[in-house]
């Protein structure tokens, strides 16, 4: 296998791969074996894909206002969520790696998601670690550049995108959709904001591509009832526990010694922090420790960094 690795012959470094994978599965190692079969599949799936063109053509040029395409490197992984979630994330992922084998029974992967939880929870990067696993293109529909005040202007861009879908697989997100989809009734429910909840909730009706739909919200609450009958599953994302706060932390700080950390102080300081607030305080923290005790993380740094992000929060809070 290494000798295969470094004379570049992939097939047979693939090859040896799977024959290790039916290996572990005759052993009693389920866990190993569809791991690395898993695997095996994507690397298969990016090696026919090396040369791919860019998903917005020249043909559908007026597309590249309305989404942004990449390649995510990210991996479910480097996701930070609970076991339940990561449980169930894993298996929409297997259930389209493994499609054949559903089609076979008549069965059909799951392909629309509604994510919703606070910001900086993981939503979008989920996206992410999705398009990532299964070797797909993540294309972000930005709303600005779809949501008009003209009369059927919206509805007009939307269908471009859901052509997209059919034309291109890939994962779509659609960030904020409650943006596009708030409940009828509401406030702001002027003729032109229903019938583009109309149109969007009939493409999602009728799209049978077979691109992933993501849907992400801050504000669940918001959304119009009608919407959630349009996705197969809805995933729900919490701020991280003490615990999940730490791996965070450490997953941003991969250059410094943390051993001597007083871990039970950084933890009262992580309360009521996302992701994205722990993440940005280990950057902060890390800059400190750089410039001002020649690299050495220390708790004091972290402590000050974690509450330097907690002000934030409060200078932003209402009425203030």
């Amino acid at each position: 296998m290494i000798r295969s690795h470094a004379d570049g012959d992939s097939g047979q470094f693939l090859s040896i791969a799977e024959h290790i994978a039916d290996e572990a599965a005759r052993s009693g190692k389920t866990k190993v074996a569809e791991d690395i079969s898993a695997a095996v599949r994507r690397a298969k799936l990016k090696s026919s894909q090396v040369n791919r063109p860019t998903p917005i053509t020249a043909a559908r040029g007026e597309l590249a206002g309305l989404m942004r395409v990449t390649y995510p490197d990210v991996r479910l992984s480097d996701l930070v969520v609970g076991p339940d979630l990561q449980r169930r994330l894993r298996r929409l992922v297997r259930e389209h790696d493994e499609a054949e084998a559903l089609k076979a029974k008549d069965l059909q992967p799951r392909r629309k998601f509604l994510f919703s939880g606070p910001p900086g929870t993981g939503k979008s990067m989920t996206a992410a670690a999705i398009a990532g696993e299964l070797g797909l293109p993540l294309l972000t529909v930005l709303l600005d550049g779809v949501i008009t005040k003209f009369m059927g202007e919206t509805a007009a861009k939307l269908r471009l995108v859901f052509d997209a879908m059919s034309a291109t697989r890939g994962v779509y997100l659609f960030d904020e959709v409650d943006a596009l989809a708030s409940r009828r009734g509401s406030d702001n429910d002027i003729g032109e904001a229903r019938r583009m909840l109309n149109s969007f909730l009939q493409f999602l009706e009728d799209d049978t591509s077979g691109s992933i739909v993501v849907a992400a919200t801050n504000l669940r609450s918001l959304l119009d009832p009608a919407i959630f009958r349009r996705f197969d599953t809805a995933f729900v994302y919490e701020k991280p526990s003490s615990s999940e706060a730490r791996q965070v932390l450490a997953n941003h700080l991969p250059g410094f010694e943390l051993d001597a950390l007083d871990w039970g102080l950084i933890d009262e300081r992580t309360m009521g922090l996302s992701q994205a607030d722990l993440a940005a305080a280990a950057a902060d923290a890390a800059r400190d420790a750089v410039l001002d005790n020649s690299s050495v993380l220390t708790t004091q740094f972290l402590c000050q960094a974690l509450a330097d992000r907690t002000t934030i929060h409060v200078d932003m809070a209402p009425g203030r």
